[in-house]
């Protein structure tokens, strides 16, 4: 898979997309390969939120239909997690760690 052939079968607009230093860092750095982050944006506008528990699925659920704010959630192997929020008004969706909320 390379970025150029990664198919996005978004449920949402993301809108503009934003990282944080540390997700950045966890994600591979500024200069880094890029594709972890483009696959878990994938699974999020695609309706995967990850590794949350049921009711903060079904809340997604309710999200993408009336419009609320979605938040996903990956753990990475190594042990990190990053967290994939759009916001309501799908003007924005940032990647960040739980820490830099």
């Amino acid at each position: 898979m390379t970025i150029e052939t990664l198919e996005i079968h978004a449920r949402f607009p993301l809108g503009q997309i934003v990282a944080t230093r540390g997700a950045m860092e966890v994600l591979g750095g500024v200069d880094g390969d890029p594709r972890l982050a483009m696959m878990l944006l994938a699974r999020h506008a695609a309706g995967d939120c990850g590794d949350v528990c049921d009711e903060d699925k079904a809340t997604n659920e309710d999200a993408i239909r009336f419009g609320n704010r979605i938040m996903s959630a990956y753990r990475l192997i190594g042990g990190a997690t990053v967290w994939i929020m759009t916001e309501a008004d799908r003007s924005v969706t940032t990647i960040l760690l739980p820490d830099e909320y």
